[in-house]
């Protein structure tokens, strides 16, 4: 998996995951639904991820070297 990949793959899956938190717990899991979306709207503004930079400093292969 490539970098990419992976940042989407994650943020998707917190999204989801605080939606059923705050569905089925609490309604204040709900927060974290919205912090993760407005650090990507953050990164769509910026070009930073704090998780693309981590999974880089880890040697995770980037897209754009990724022949598939």
């Amino acid at each position: 998996m490539t970098v990419d990949r992976i940042v989407h793959l994650a943020a998707g899956s917190m999204i989801l995951l605080s939606i059923a938190l705050a569905n089925f717990v609490h309604s204040d899991w709900i927060w974290l639904a919205v912090f993760v979306g407005a650090n990507l709207a953050q990164s769509g503004l910026t070009s930073f991820c704090p998780l693309a930079a981590m999974l880089k400093k880890a040697r995770v292969p980037d897209s754009s070297k990724c022949c598939s």
